[in-house]
């Protein structure tokens, strides 16, 4: 399991980043969304 984890990794290297912030961004556009009732 571990080895396909890690060839997964390998061949996935080029967007991993990308993929990271486009999570990043949701998650963040998510507590907004959470939050903004609160201030209204």
């Amino acid at each position: 399991m571990m080895d396909q984890i890690r060839t997964a990794l390998q061949q996935s290297r080029d967007t991993l980043l990308p993929d990271a912030v486009g999570l990043a961004s949701l998650v963040i556009m998510l507590v907004v969304a959470l939050h903004l009732p609160n201030v209204l």
